[in-house]
């Protein structure tokens, strides 16, 4: 299929600009899900995390790993393969295990992959890295949680303790909830799911799709001048609660973004994502809303899934602390 001149420029540029591991939304398309699934949470979750500080700093903090890209080569080398599946046209990681039979640990999935001759660093752990943020954002809510509900009954030392608890813990949160932004808006960028992620690359191919490397010019170029916040917040759907457990969920959200490959293929060739093409752009800006909606969802999961946790050692029950019957505080600040 040929590509019109424009694109073939645009492919080859950003190709000989690129680094070697494909980026995510690019600064653009991070920022804007940071921002709108801030933006959109229920009044049920804590006030600190829905005023407008917060939904400036998610929109940064959102960015922070790509942003640590090339801090050292133990760094890079670990940490890449976190940002993408490489699943092929079969729902196979790489020919290994289904993510529809996703293994319970990496290091059970490391184990299957191996099996078949790849690793999770060739195919990729966003699946994993979506995962292991949820978890700890339940643990962060369950903290603060904790925190309130102890700072407001104690007195003298104790209660300046938990308020500064309180404090570092909202920090911290919201700087683990950036990478978790991060990695949901990854998982709703059709090139971070497929083995096609740069390129049709050395696979059947019938339908003649490209070999150009087009990631970098789509999520990046393309999308920074076509898609702005009020068309990506216009695109959001509704909340769910999938009453499913994370994994369930991070299955059928990546599963549904793999979906989109070919159709983006199939606009690459028709010339979709030129600039000032409105299918191109309701296109990425669908997707874009996408990944703001399942990070909204997925906040909102974890804080209500954060009132049945445990926290601290000896663990403490937040329902627990919150109904008034265990003193938090050998637990929190350390009974060694």
């Amino acid at each position: 299929m040929t590509l019109h001149r424009p694109l073939i420029a645009l492919a080859a540029a950003a190709a000989l600009l690129a680094p070697t591991a494909a980026g995510s939304w690019g600064n653009t398309g991070h920022r804007i899900i940071g921002v709108l699934a801030v933006e959109a949470l229920p009044t049920e979750v804590p006030g600190f995390l829905r005023d407008k500080k917060a939904m400036a700093d998610m929109g940064e903090l959102a960015r922070e790993p790509d942003r640590s890209k090339g801090a050292g080569k133990i760094h890079d080398s670990n940490r890449d393969p976190a940002h993408f599946i490489d699943l092929d046209d079969q729902g196979r990681l790489l020919g290994g295990p289904l993510l529809s039979a996703m293994p319970a640990t990496r290091a059970d999935y490391e184990t299957a992959l191996r099996a078949v001759g790849a690793d999770s660093w060739k195919a990729g752990y966003l699946q994993y890295s979506i995962i292991d943020g949820y978890q700890q954002l339940v643990k962060d809510f369950g903290y603060w949680r904790v925190d309130v509900a102890a700072e407001k009954r104690a007195r003298g030392a104790r209660r300046a303790w938990y308020k500064r608890d309180r404090q570092r813990r909202e920090a911290l949160l919201l700087a683990n909830l950036g990478n978790l932004a991060h990695y949901i808006g990854d998982g709703s960028q059709p090139l971070h799911a497929t083995v096609h992620y740069n390129g049709w690359g050395d696979y059947p191919n019938p339908k003649g799709y490209t070999a150009d490397r087009i990631h970098g010019p789509f999520e990046g170029v393309f999308v920074k001048g076509a898609v702005s916040p009020s068309m990506a917040k216009a695109a959001m759907v509704p909340f769910a609660d999938c009453k499913c457990s994370i994994e369930q969920r991070t299955v059928a959200y990546l599963t549904r973004t793999q979906t989109f490959v070919e159709p983006l293929y199939r606009m690459w060739g028709e010339g979709a994502f030129r600039p000032g093409q409105t299918a191109g752009a309701d296109f990425a800006a669908e997707r874009v809303g996408a990944g703001a909606s399942e990070l909204r969802d997925v906040i909102v999961q974890a804080w209500r899934a954060s009132a049945s946790a445990k926290v601290g050692w000896p663990e403490v029950s937040v329902a627990d602390v919150e109904s008034g019957k265990v003193d938090p505080y050998e637990s929190l600040i350390g009974a060694d």
